[in-house]
């Protein structure tokens, strides 16, 4: 187990290892969205990522770097899907057998893109079951190396090329950065980009209502969570509480805002229809809040992460046509 903390260099590092394997999504920008909000949107398009969505670049980041021993014995890891199509499509690559902790309510379209990279899956109960003990559980029985979906160095720095390529390929300076989070692994690896290559973009983060544990840990000064609710769609953002290496790190967040599922939905619609982008939920979510008027963009240039578009097909038609919410 690596001991030292997540920095900078290390996502320059990541940046490296996963290159020529990642792929180097593309900034977008449509004119209708400039037009609308009355200033520029980057858009970070993760949606174009291997498996669909940022996850694989912490995941082949962190696989990638086991030992000969290690990759005899495989890897185990704990997600809602994303993590788990990152984790189990790296293993493939790098030919490690990779088993995966997933809840019993995940999209089947996650599912079945574990086990289409030769995955193995364990269901759990999110509601009555602990993933972690069930994740560190498989990982001694089989002697295999656990691969968490945020609280690993190597994960985060991975996750942070998103930053590092975003203001690459921007041709102005970022204003304002506005990204989703679950544990916060991804706003993480950009904060460490942010602070060291643009100091003066505010980096803030958006949540669904129900799941707006980081926006209460900045409140509180300490890692808290939220309280048990109504789930929410966006699947990818349900994680209880933030990460004990996560939180330290975007404790320098500008701010926290929150979008409701209806909002999301509108944002989802406006992909499809507008940008032309299947975009998850809670890949949505910065979308979501731009357009529902949550951060002030007149005159501003923002830039925004489509995180991923791994979505049920049968949620996606009813969004689009308009059938939710109901």
């Amino acid at each position: 187990m690596r001991t030292t903390p997540p920095s900078f260099d290390g996502v320059l590092d990541a940046a490296l290892q996963i290159a020529g394997v990642a792929v180097r999504t593309p900034l977008i920008e449509s004119p209708a969205l400039n037009e609308r909000l009355g200033g520029r949107v980057l858009m970070k398009a993760e949606t174009f990522q291997r498996v669909g969505a940022f996850k694989f670049r912490g995941a082949y980041n962190r696989i990638s770097r086991l030992s000969e021993d290690e990759r005899q014995r495989g890897v185990v890891a704990f997600s809602s899907g994303n993590h788990a199509q990152g984790v189990a499509a790296a293993a493939a690559l790098i030919g490690t057998p990779s088993v995966i902790v997933m809840p019993s309510d995940s999209p089947r379209v996650k599912v079945e893109g574990v086990l289409g990279f030769g995955g193995e899956v364990r269901m759990y109960d999110r509601w009555t079951e602990s993933r972690e003990e069930i994740g560190a559980a498989l990982a001694l029985e089989r002697g295999c190396v656990l691969v968490p979906p945020f609280d690993d160095p190597f994960v985060i720095e991975g996750q942070g090329t998103v930053g590092l390529e975003l203001l690459e390929q921007a041709d102005a300076p970022v204003d304002q950065l506005l990204c989703g989070a679950s544990g916060g692994g991804l706003i993480a690896g950009i904060n460490l980009v942010m602070a060291e290559r643009s100091p003066d973009t505010r980096v803030m983060v958006v949540e669904p209502e129900a799941f707006d544990d980081t926006a209460r840990s900045l409140q509180a000064g300490e890692r808290i969570g939220h309280p048990v609710g109504a789930p929410s769609i966006c699947d990818a953002l349900m994680s209880p509480m933030p990460g004990e290496l996560t939180f330290p790190i975007n404790r320098r967040l500008a701010g926290a805002m929150t979008v409701s599922d209806a909002e999301v939905a509108e944002a989802m619609r406006f992909a499809f229809s507008q940008l032309k982008l299947v975009v998850e939920p809670g890949g949505a979510v910065s979308l979501a809040a731009l357009l529902a008027g949550k951060a002030e963009t007149r005159g501003l240039t923002t830039a925004i992460v489509l995180s991923g578009g791994n979505v049920d097909p049968g949620l996606f038609a009813s969004i689009i046509e308009g059938r939710f919410p109901h």
